[in-house]
């Protein structure tokens, strides 16, 4: 039964009654409606790691590579996302929604939970976007969202590689607050935003425990190239720069992180190359020391077949903080370093699933004396015993089924 929408806005001043039948399908038709533009999709990000030698207490200090994940089976992480996304009206509006659980999850730190909490459940996006009809379209988020920095993101099967790099490391991973996105031609789009803080605690505001005034925020900007189609074997080529600057509560200090990567195609078919410098500069306050951190990586990355591809990663970073290690080694004027290589192969042997094998070296350098690799954890009653390794290799198997 169709009833128009002059019949119900009667019905709805109590002037006319409609039939109970019509007003449930009228509902059944407008709830599809709704859920015909939404969206479902995740995956199930699971891996095999074998660090070579003996102990594993102290391990590459990369993102979501944990003594726990060594030498043993993992569940990293499982993700479900819920998307309306903006559609191509001129006032439109959407939303995402993103739960992430498991190991990883455990180490985002976006819980409700103000102090941090360290669940295994956790939040990775959760926005509202809305597009203004200003030029071409000016699109905004509100909410929690990713950050607008870095070569790498959380979704491991995103990235060429399996573990994260030292880039990943050091840079923020979310913010709870509003970006604008403006495309200001095909080749070129800008994003403007203000946030609480650094991240990465859902809601937590800079005058929390009185480090700063209520009205303190962190601010963002970056800047989006893409070569046009005109220019041969280097179309699609893109180039990115970034900042990101504020307070990060769990210093506590004031930091500012500064992105440029790249990504070019070149004359060779199925080859690209790619760069990122990260840069991290944290100011003496709040009884926390002054200090920087660094990370350079270059990437290659070869479609051999249409199933199979290799992944090359080389890194080099230097911080005076504790970033690059858990030990004393981050003492202010001292220099921890930090050499890796990562070797990526990919093969898509089933439908909808990424399998991948990765060998990582990493390699300790510098004068700030940071604790080696290997040794015990703390606990279990030996209390954990320091590690004198230089090199620490790991081998390690991903498998990521996307739906």
């Amino acid at each position: 039964m169709k009833v128009s929408k002059w019949t119900l806005g009667l019905a709805g001043l109590g002037l006319v009654s409609l039939p109970a039948a019509g007003l449930a399908e009228e509902k059944m038709n407008q709830m599809w409606t709704a859920l015909s533009s939404t969206t479902i999709s995740g995956y199930v990000n699971t891996s095999i790691h074998w660090n070579t030698g003996t102990g594993n207490g102290h391990v590459p200090a990369v993102s979501y590579n944990t003594s726990s994940k060594q030498d043993g089976f993992n569940l990293n992480a499982v993700k479900l996302a819920i998307e309306k996304p903006l559609d191509e009206a001129q006032w439109a509006a959407g939303y995402k929604a993103e739960l992430i659980f498991g190991d990883d999850a455990r180490d985002y730190l976006t819980t409700l939970d103000s102090g941090g909490d360290s669940s295994p459940a956790a939040i990775k996006q959760a926005y509202v976007a809305l597009r203004a009809p200003i030029g071409n379209g000016l699109d905004f988020k509100l909410g929690v969202f990713d950050t607008i920095i870095g070569y790498e993101v959380f979704d491991g099967g995103s990235n060429p590689n399996y573990t994260r790099s030292y880039g990943f490391t050091i840079e923020p991973t979310t913010h709870t607050g509003l970006l604008a996105t403006y495309q200001l031609c095909k080749a070129a789009s800008v994003s403007a935003g203000i946030a609480n803080t650094m991240g990465p605690v859902i809601n937590q505001k800079a005058d929390e425990g009185g480090l700063k005034a209520e009205s303190f925020k962190t601010y963002m900007a970056s800047l989006a190239l893409t070569a046009p189609e005109d220019w041969g074997s280097l179309s699609g080529s893109t180039a990115y720069f970034g900042v990101v600057t504020g307070l990060n509560p769990s210093t506590p200090a004031d930091q500012t992180s500064w992105y440029v990567g790249t990504t070019v195609n070149t004359p060779v078919k199925n080859l690209k190359v790619g760069a990122s410098y990260d840069y991290l500069g944290m100011t003496q306050e709040f009884g926390a020391d002054e200090g920087y951190a660094n990370a350079l990586a270059l990437y290659t990355s070869f479609q051999a077949t249409e199933k199979m591809s290799l992944h090359l990663r080389g890194e080099y970073a230097w911080t005076d903080t504790t970033l690059l290690g858990d030990g004393p080694a981050a003492q202010v004027g001292g220099n921890s370093e930090v050499f890796a290589l990562t070797g990526t192969i990919q093969y898509d042997l089933w439908k909808n699933v990424l399998s991948r094998l990765e060998i990582r070296w990493d390699h300790l350098s510098g004068d700030g004396g940071q604790t080696g690799y290997g040794g015990t954890p703390a606990g279990g009653g030996g209390g954990g015993t320091t590690g004198s390794k230089r090199n620490n290799v790991l081998i390690a198997a991903n498998v990521i089924y996307k739906f």
